[in-house]
């Protein structure tokens, strides 16, 4: 049932792609739950959980949750692989869709315009693809947020349209949380959060929405509930790719809450775990300045120039997602303090 209402199909072998075995150790507080998933068509293990005396603490449904929460990131992962595997003349919709996810999820431009390529394609062969429409109109704002377009305008209006289109092809919850991302960056945060909430209650163990609903929350000036949720997040899927955008967020809600060393902390940890998220220099270097990290606020300075030469402020404040005015304007005045031109 957890399985199912996280979207994902379940069947029993031989049908199905893959199989999940589990077995019971021991008795009372020495029990332990051991579980493997397995690829059935080339026998390779997929992903590997246990679980020590979790039958003594927990009930029988937030352990199912946790469990299928736990499995949605290696089973995606293993989805992709299987698109990538499929000779080209053999894809379709899902196929091309697949194959864009990594390039959504690594939000760089590299990867953007990559994934763009693969869903319009995907798009051309089903129009109504729910998970193409939504991670495109993703992709679509994402070139806004990031910078990887001068053409902001276009690219908002056509990232609208596109989630606005996603929203009444599909209620599955993995979709939800993705058209809740997009319209999250594009500052509908109202009907992002009842987005959200709907994926959430399909599915409460979803680390994306649980992660876009942190987001949500930082850009409402509500940190501490941020914090919650975003952990949330990173605990169910610790190793998925969207876990730094996790600690990211984490560092811009002790940044609202003026905890500025705290704040680089988290996102100098997401930076590591991503490096190619050059962006994230746009908050660090800010939350640098205000901690009184000199050295450190111009080595982050330099990696944001480096990677976009001619960013302006004006850029800058063209292309932030909707966070609250004061933390905009600490931003903008800690970038122009250290030299980022008008």
């Amino acid at each position: 049932m957890a399985l199912t209402r996280a979207g994902i199909s379940v069947g029993r072998p031989p049908s199905a792609r893959y199989n999940l075995l589990g077995a019971i150790r021991g008795s009372g507080m020495q029990t332990r739950l051991i579980f493997r998933l397995i690829d059935n068509g080339t026998g390779r293990q997929l992903w590997a959980h246990r679980s020590d005396g979790v039958l003594a603490d927990a009930a029988e449904t937030y352990l199912a949750t946790r469990i299928a929460a736990a499995l949605q990131s290696s089973l995606r992962a293993a989805e992709i692989d299987h698109a990538l595997r499929k000779p080209h003349t053999d894809l379709g919709a899902d196929d091309f869709a697949l194959r864009a996810m990594p390039g959504v999820l690594s939000l760089d431009a590299e990867g953007n315009a990559r994934a763009l390529e693969l869903l319009h394609r995907a798009m051309e062969l089903d129009p109504t693809h729910a998970l193409a429409t939504a991670l495109a109109a993703w992709a679509h704002i994402q070139r806004v947020v990031y910078h990887f377009t001068a053409e902001a305008q276009q690219e908002r209006a056509r990232a609208f349209q596109l989630a606005q289109k996603a929203r009444g092809l599909s209620s599955d919850p993995t979709v939800l949380a993705v058209i809740g991302n997009a319209l999250t960056l594009l500052g509908e945060l109202d009907t992002a959060d009842a987005v959200i909430s709907k994926a959430l209650s399909l599915d409460g163990g979803s680390a994306w929405a649980w992660g876009r609903s942190g987001w949500i929350d930082a850009y409402r000036g509500d940190p501490v509930s941020a914090i919650e949720r975003f952990k949330i997040s990173l605990d169910l899927a610790p190793q998925d790719p969207l876990a730094f955008n996790n600690m990211v967020g984490i560092g811009c809600a002790h940044f609202a809450a003026g905890n500025y060393a705290e704040a680089a902390r988290w996102q100098q940890r997401g930076l590591i775990g991503h490096p190619s998220a050059s962006w994230v220099h746009r908050t660090l270097c800010p939350a640098y300045v205000l901690a009184g990290a000199k050295s450190e606020a111009r080595r982050s300075f330099g990696a944001l120039r480096e990677e976009y030469p001619q960013l302006t402020l004006s850029e800058v404040q063209t292309g932030m997602p909707p966070l609250p005015e004061a933390y905009r304007n600490l931003v903008v005045a800690a970038l122009h303090g250290v030299g980022l031109p008008d």
